[in-house]
């Protein structure tokens, strides 16, 4: 019988949470029925910040945040509730990301900042969460747990594609027929470009990247960040604000004094779209249809960097597929709690490196 769920969505851009409301028919197949936003106070993305390196006092702040989190999320599934005119007793389940505070895949552990019982006694609705963890205990790298999802939505019986998220962190998922489905996160999306324009102009982002368009790329400089050991890694890989943060931005920045803020912005951009580009050169050099989702899909300068550099492939966005660029992440995650409560495997062992299968979250009931 037909089902419906709801995906919370909060990434490494921390702008807030994305919430959908997503109805699954008999066979499985998805359709949004409603979407809602709710964002970040600069106070509640300054506390998640000063969560990333290692400090003082860290099992308190981390509790407190996870509870305030988990009221943020509540307001935003009583949002797409509202919305779509729908009781909280029509859902069977919440999947709830979380807010991911460290990634240490190598260490054995990842974590995302929820509390899934105050959320469920919140919401008076079943919550998934902790949907990483099962994969690296499989010895997998818990990311990225999208292609899954993109796999199952956006994947063409003859036609070579490839799906980029574009949020903090870039994502790519090779979709060619016959081939074993992979994917793996790029390098950074939207994270890098983000952080430097509101250390310089006190915005948020980049609005279609019209101030890194203002600018040049800066060779040397651009020489210096694509010498990052990670784009040249194997897979399976994962990354995240552990490693490209402001420290790693300043520490490059460091041997190039000099360097007038919009350029580096350009720079920062071109880092973006030559990672994502290089990735699909090497990983998926049949695509001939890109489709991007996340923010990073409405940064105007971005895809039209993405459409030069692969210019063997049309670039889109996953609008044309039938999910808009904002909603395909939160609807990943209204589809892994479907197949939590349904005791289905949600990974794919190819792209984390895991053991195998694994049925992915932790159930906090009503």
């Amino acid at each position: 019988m037909a089902e419906r769920y709801i995906g919370l969505m909060s990434g490494t851009s921390l702008d807030g949470v994305d919430a959908v409301l997503v109805r699954f028919d008999e066979a499985g197949t998805l359709a949004v029925e409603a979407d809602a936003f709710v964002p970040f106070a600069d106070a509640l993305r300054d506390a998640v910040l000063a969560l990333q390196p290692v400090g003082g006092n860290e099992l308190a702040r981390a509790a407190m945040l996870a509870n305030t989190l988990s009221r943020h999320y509540a307001e935003a599934v009583a949002a797409v509730l509202d919305r779509a005119g729908v009781p909280s007793s029509a859902v069977t389940a919440v999947g709830c990301h979380g807010q991911t505070v460290r990634h240490a895949p190598q260490d054995g552990y990842t974590l995302q900042i929820v509390n899934g019982a105050l959320l469920a006694e919140r919401c008076g609705i079943d919550v998934g969460c902790d949907f990483r963890s099962r994969d690296i205990a499989a010895g997998g790298q818990g990311a990225p747990l999208v292609p899954a999802f993109h796999h199952e939505c956006f994947a063409h019986p003859s036609v070579a594609r490839a799906i980029v998220n574009i949020g903090g962190i870039a994502n790519l998922t090779r979709l060619t027929p016959g081939q074993t489905v992979t994917g793996f996160d790029s390098g950074p999306g939207n994270m890098l470009m983000d952080a430097w324009c509101r250390r310089h102009t006190g915005r948020p982002y980049d609005a279609n990247g019209a101030w890194a368009a203002s600018g040049s790329v800066d060779a040397a400089l651009f020489a210096r960040f694509a010498a990052e050991p990670y784009f040249a890694a194997p897979l399976p890989k994962s990354t995240g604000r552990d490693l490209f943060d402001l420290a790693w931005l300043d520490a490059h920045l460091a041997h190039h004094p000099h360097a007038a803020p919009a350029d580096v912005q350009a720079t920062l951009l071109e880092l973006t779209a030559t990672s994502i580009a290089d990735a699909v050169r090497q990983h998926a050099p049949a695509t001939r249809e890109l489709y991007l989702c996340g923010g990073g899909a409405l940064n105007g300068a971005l895809v039209r960097r993405l459409a030069t550099l692969l210019p063997e492939a049309t670039v889109g966005d996953t609008a044309l597929l039938g999910l808009p660029v904002h909603q395909v992440e939160a609807a990943a995650f209204a589809w892994l709690a479907r197949r939590l409560v349904h005791r289905l495997s949600g990974n794919l062992p190819a792209v984390t490196g895991a053991a195998g299968n694994r049925v992915l979250g932790a159930l906090y009931p009503r």
